[in-house]
């Protein structure tokens, strides 16, 4: 979810564990939430017990982490025969969503992903890709395309339904570019949230109704794009941290529902050195050029449980490559404690 021509924040996944990742320095993060309440929150569960809560309670945007609510409706509506997970997408109807130079090139790459894992037959793909593709790719045009088909109204009525009550509804949050588009910012921050909404909507069936509206969305200058990344869906770290302990748990959902919400969640899993260590994990980011987001779950083959969430807003640029270039050794260290290094970022983070 990113505009700035930038490249996005994919999920990441873990390689075999290396002693060089904790050569360096695994506290830039800790050190930053520190240094910088006034643009971070952390929330970190273990073992069922609070480790470290910090603005644990304070709303802030999504970006893409908020596509993890999408994968959830999609698994239960995978799970009550409502939509089949192999039934076929014709890929014109995805790219319908695809706005050049506002993604990181997300989609496109998942595309190529795609044939070259022969997953695209007669420029069709299966409705599973497409899902996984929005949270291991982050497309934008996936999720907006499982919006339309899953229902917006549907997955709003998710988010009651997992009690978070500290939690924005969510909205075709691509079609808002056309929003955007052309305005100024003055105009902007007239709108009622529920206008924006509502007019996102008016976008959204407007591009889907034309395949050619689109490419008149290119007037997104940095201030516009600051309010479309301030409007973004938003909760807090504790909620979301309260979704992976349902996810990790393996109780809160039915088997079915779980199973195929691990297929989109934990491409981690694929990787044979991570299933040395770990029975079950997921994870998903998002960013915005101001905005750096992650929320993951797992659980290691001894039994730990972690689930963290940790969210920054109104990053300055090298603020944002310096915390973007960390954010996996964090994980590691977190998860692992190799050479104590979780104790430290807890020692640090908790003031002691």
């Amino acid at each position: 979810m990113r505009l700035k021509l930038i490249s996005p924040i994919l999920t990441v996944i873990y390689s075999v564990l290396s002693p060089y990742l904790f050569a360096q320095n695994n506290s830039i993060i800790a050190d930053f939430i520190k240094q910088h309440p006034d643009k971070s929150a952390v929330y970190m569960v273990q073992n069922g017990k609070v480790m470290t809560a910090i603005n644990a309670d304070r709303k802030m945007p999504l970006a893409s982490t908020i596509k993890i609510i999408i994968a959830i409706e999609y698994a239960y509506q995978a799970a009550e025969g409502k939509i089949n997970p192999m039934q076929w997408v014709d890929t014109a109807e995805l790219d319908k969503y695809f706005i050049p130079n506002t993604d990181g090139n997300a989609h496109p790459e998942w595309l190529k992903y795609m044939k070259a894992m022969t997953r695209v037959q007669n420029g069709k793909v299966q409705l599973l890709e497409v899902a996984k593709g929005m949270i291991d790719f982050s497309s934008n045009a996936n999720t907006e395309y499982l919006l339309g088909l899953l229902g917006v109204d549907n997955v709003n009525k998710r988010i009651n339904s997992l009690g978070l009550t500290n939690h924005d509804s969510l909205y075709y949050f691509v079609s808002s570019l056309g929003v955007i588009n052309g305005k100024e910012v003055a105009d902007l921050d007239k709108l009622s949230m529920e206008e924006y909404r509502a007019l996102s909507a008016a976008e959204h069936s407007k591009i889907n109704a034309d395949a050619m509206y689109k490419k008149g969305i290119v007037f997104l200058p940095l201030n516009v794009q600051k309010v479309w990344s301030d409007r973004l869906p938003a909760s807090t770290v504790k909620e979301y941290v309260s979704v992976m302990q349902k996810i990790n748990s393996r109780t809160y959902f039915d088997s079915t529902t779980q199973k195929h919400l691990n297929v989109v969640m934990e491409r981690l899993m694929d990787n044979p050195a991570n299933q040395q260590w770990l029975k079950h994990a997921g994870m998903k980011g998002g960013s915005t050029p101001w905005v750096l987001t992650k929320a993951l779950y797992a659980t290691t083959t001894t039994g730990e449980s972690t689930e963290l969430a940790y969210f920054f807003n109104n990053l300055t640029d090298e603020e944002f490559e310096k915390l973007a270039t960390n954010m996996n050794r964090f994980e590691l260290a977190v998860l692992t404690n190799r050479n104590g290094s979780r104790d430290a970022i807890l020692k640090t983070l908790n003031g002691q």
